[in-house]
């Protein structure tokens, strides 16, 4: 079984409360400052807080919407980020979660550089830091709870579920008010399918959502990361090289300003 979650934008009422369970139930700190953004650059993710809902202000021609959208982790079908983590520090579950193994990383951020979404977040504050994102709460889901966030949302804008069922209601709301929702489900295809899926009443464009195709990006990252080793080879030699090119000089400098030349053979 896939779990998932759908997300219908138009329930959505912006109260944070899916925002605020997150945190508490995986004991994330208050964050002093937080940048609100703008409607057009709307604020990023962190290693404090896993789950952001953002405000979009809608014009068209007279008419005014607010549309709020809940950022987070995907939990793509695919993911990339496990893809490119070199010590396999995140990983897909059999039910569907991305999840992090702390004890595993190295702090090298190839993760948080091959997510599609702009996930993963660096603990820049810490002496010892490590990556930071939403895991589905898998320790509720091995209790068989849903995540916090599904839990605690007032209206049903987040369902939680078996991603298949969740699919054919979408489908089937799309079907029933194709004036209410664009003939959109995003995450149903993106990237090769996530575990977290939307439903709105505008282009997904309008709401600072990236345009994907149908592709899985792994395949790109698998790419990249086997390209690492040999070109860290071909950088340590040529860095060998320069540094003794400099070493070398810096000898010869040294001996003119002292007035002292290196013997020749027919002197020695």
């Amino acid at each position: 079984m896939s779990v998932g979650m759908l997300i219908d934008l138009t329930k959505c009422i912006g109260c944070r409360g899916c925002q605020i369970a997150c945190k508490q139930w995986n004991e994330l700190p208050a964050e002093k400052t937080h940048n609100r953004g703008s409607y057009e650059n709307p604020p990023k993710l962190s290693d404090k807080t896993w789950t952001y809902i953002t405000f979009h202000e809608i014009a068209d021609g007279s008419r005014v919407t607010w549309v709020f959208a809940k950022d987070g982790c995907r939990h793509c079908l695919e993911p990339s980020c496990a893809s490119a983590c070199i010590v396999g520090a995140l990983h897909k579950r059999p039910d569907g979660a991305v999840v992090y193994n702390a004890h595993k990383c190295i702090g090298c951020r190839y993760c948080e550089m091959a997510c599609p979404f702009g996930i993963p977040a660096f603990q820049w504050e810490k002496p010892v830091p490590y990556i930071q994102k939403c895991t589905f709460c898998e320790d509720r889901l091995d209790q068989g709870e849903e995540p916090a966030c599904a839990k605690t949302c007032p209206t049903g804008a987040i369902e939680f579920g078996e991603r298949n069922d969740l699919l054919q209601t979408a489908h089937a709301r799309m079907k029933e008010r194709p004036d209410k929702y664009v003939n959109h489900i995003y995450g149903e295809k993106e990237v090769g399918g996530t575990s977290v899926m939307y439903l709105s009443s505008v282009p997904f464009n309008k709401l600072g959502f990236p345009t994907y195709g149908p592709e899985p990006l792994p395949r790109y990252a698998h790419i990249a990361m086997n390209a690492v080793p040999p070109t860290i080879g071909v950088v340590t030699v040529l860095m060998g090289g320069v540094y003794w090119i400099i070493k070398r000089r810096d000898k010869m400098m040294s001996q003119e300003t002292d007035g002292v030349t290196e013997p020749t053979e027919k002197e020695g």
